[in-house]
């Protein structure tokens, strides 16, 4: 699963010592920016995850999470592990997201007047303009002892 949002909080790291060897994990509080912005905390299990994904608070990001639940003493938690956190380019932020830049991607600026108006004038054969509308009460051809005014 996938969610964009920002980073919002950075929790302590918490670090132990298991049968495996040492292991590092941290949580980070992620808050979409729909109209009604969710939160999510997630985390990131690995020094070198957390060396390599290099989270800032303040910083928007793509999360990849995988969700899991276990059982403790009778009841349940979910775990939400994040695989891969990528910031997210100002340019590539979701249309009409609040922090979004509304800013065009450079390749997909558009071409000024001139230059579109160059290129309709340059086409090969212009194309013919179509008849105009024959508008019943400007029509001069109408006989003006007709006793409706009506188009019908």
């Amino acid at each position: 699963m996938d969610l964009q949002g920002k980073i919002i909080a950075a929790l302590e790291p918490r670090s132990g010592v298991s049968a495996r060897g040492e292991w590092k994990s941290q949580d980070f509080v992620i808050e979409t920016m729909d109209s009604f912005p969710r939160k999510m905390v997630f985390s990131v299990f690995g020094a070198d995850r957390l060396q390599r994904f290099a989270i800032q608070v303040g910083q928007m990001v793509n999360v990849s999470f995988d969700i899991d639940a276990h059982e403790y003493n009778g009841r349940w938690f979910n775990n939400i592990r994040a695989f891969d956190v990528r910031p997210v380019q100002p340019a590539i932020a979701a249309p009409g997201v609040p922090g979004a830049t509304d800013q065009m991607p450079p390749f997909a600026e558009p071409a000024p007047a001139q230059t579109i108006k160059a290129s309709i004038t340059s086409s090969a054969a212009p194309a013919a303009q179509p008849a105009p509308f024959d508008d019943p009460f400007t029509n001069p051809q109408q006989s003006a002892d007709s006793d409706s005014d009506l188009p019908f």
